[in-house]
């Protein structure tokens, strides 16, 4: 297999370790926790989520969008020591948090706080490791995570308190936090780390960020737009439909983050669009073959899968599948554009966000729950179309460097 080919499969498989991390916490505090217990510590996981997004908006896309190898040391160093320093200040005012609210939720605050630096800066080093071309070490480090957590939680009593369980689930990160440290500690040894970059104004990852607000906040207003309307079988069911596709969402989530330094490499506008568009052809077949697959499973393996929820959800395969092939194709055109001008991609983001939120709501009107599946669709089809527009509007000329940590 040749070095690219390698690195994508790291990559991949990283980003695989680290959802799974994620399900595998989730499902391990469900059974050991009460129900309000795991109400707890559900508020917390989703802080946390909350805060690991913006530091993958604000940090982490910077550092992979970084093109000049000889500063890639320095890049990685300040991008970890400005994780470290925001998440420490932001740890210490959950602490604050917790020690305010009182009861079993206020201690799961409380924990949240002391880890959170731990946990962040953790995985930090996966973005680091990406710009570096090295994303084996981020994935060698990312499944002692998975292994050191699944197993610290798996030793817990039944019945553990949220914040025992969210202190351990942080302090679980420590071993892999050394290990990934060690293993970058050759690329960035006699750099100097700047924190000034991040604080300035028109840094570049404060136009990620708020990429990343309007797209999970345009997503929660349309489950709660479609809650007030729609009965909670209809709810359930489009949640369901979209559970069956989580494997494509590891693929996505992965072009998207540790995507631009392969793609970058390419010469020029036209090697970089040929390689993209090959991407997006690729996961638009899988995402369709994914939809025909799931479509055609008998309802007894549905059943099993997602239970009495089943009958409805796989009525909106066929939408839900053609929604994830075209969002194959949106994924590396937004890809394209975060390689050739990452400031083309903002506007896109806001307008097609919200579009979808009304095609989801207009499609329930006019046709219940299958139409706001196929609203859904017609909105990730949109953006994907609008997407590659703008990138045929791009000039031909080599890839925009981005403002990202330059002194």
């Amino acid at each position: 297999m040749s070095r690219r080919g390698l690195a994508a499969v790291s990559s991949v498989l990283d980003q695989a370790a680290s959802s799974a991390t994620n399900i595998l916490v989730l499902v391990l505090a469900a059974r050991l926790s009460s129900a309000s217990g795991f109400a707890d510590f559900s508020m917390v996981y989703v802080t946390f989520s909350v805060l690991l997004g913006l530091n993958m908006a604000y940090v982490g896309q910077t550092v992979v969008l970084e093109k000049d190898e000889e500063r890639l040391g320095a890049v990685c160093r300040s991008g970890l020591a400005f994780t470290g320093a925001a998440s420490a200040a932001a740890g210490a005012a959950l602490a604050l948090v917790g020690l305010a609210v009182p009861g079993a939720g206020g201690w799961a605050f409380l924990a949240l706080g002391l880890v959170l630096p731990l946990v962040l800066v953790q995985d930090g080093l996966r973005y680091c490791f990406s710009a570096l071309r090295a994303p084996e070490r981020a994935l060698a480090a990312d499944a002692l995570r998975l292994v050191c957590v699944v197993a610290a939680l798996l030793l817990q009593p039944e019945g553990a308190s949220a914040g025992r369980l969210v202190l351990v689930w942080g302090v679980s990160a420590l071993p892999a936090l050394a290990l990934g440290l060690w293993l970058l500690r050759p690329y960035v040894r006699g750099s100097a780390a700047d924190l000034r970059p991040y604080l300035r104004r028109g840094h570049l990852g404060q136009r990620f960020v708020v990429e990343f607000a309007v797209g999970n906040g345009s997503s929660q207003l349309a489950v709660l737009g479609l809650g007030l309307f729609a009965t909670p079988l209809a709810v359930g069911a489009l949640r369901g439909a979209t559970t069956l596709f989580g494997p494509l969402n590891v693929l996505f989530n992965s072009a998207n983050a540790f995507g631009p330094p392969v793609v970058g490499r390419a010469s020029g506008k036209r090697g970089v669009v040929r390689l993209t568009a090959a991407m997006g052809g690729a996961l638009a077949a899988l995402g369709a073959g994914w939809g025909a697959v799931l479509y055609a499973l008998p309802d007894g393996v549905g059943r099993q899968l997602l239970g009495d929820t089943w009958a409805a959800a796989s009525a909106l395969l066929p939408a839900t599948g053609a929604q994830y092939a075209v969002m194959g194709l949106g994924t590396c055109a937004l890809l394209t554009l975060r390689v050739l001008n990452p400031k083309a991609t903002l506007s896109l983001q806001v307008v097609f966000s919200l579009l979808s939120v009304a095609l989801l709501l207009g499609g329930y009107a006019a046709a219940g729950v299958t139409g706001a599946a196929w609203g859904l669709a017609a909105g990730s089809a949109l953006k994907a179309a609008a997407a590659w527009l703008r990138v045929s509007r791009v000039p031909a000329r080599a890839p925009e460097p981005p403002v990202t940590t330059a002194a």
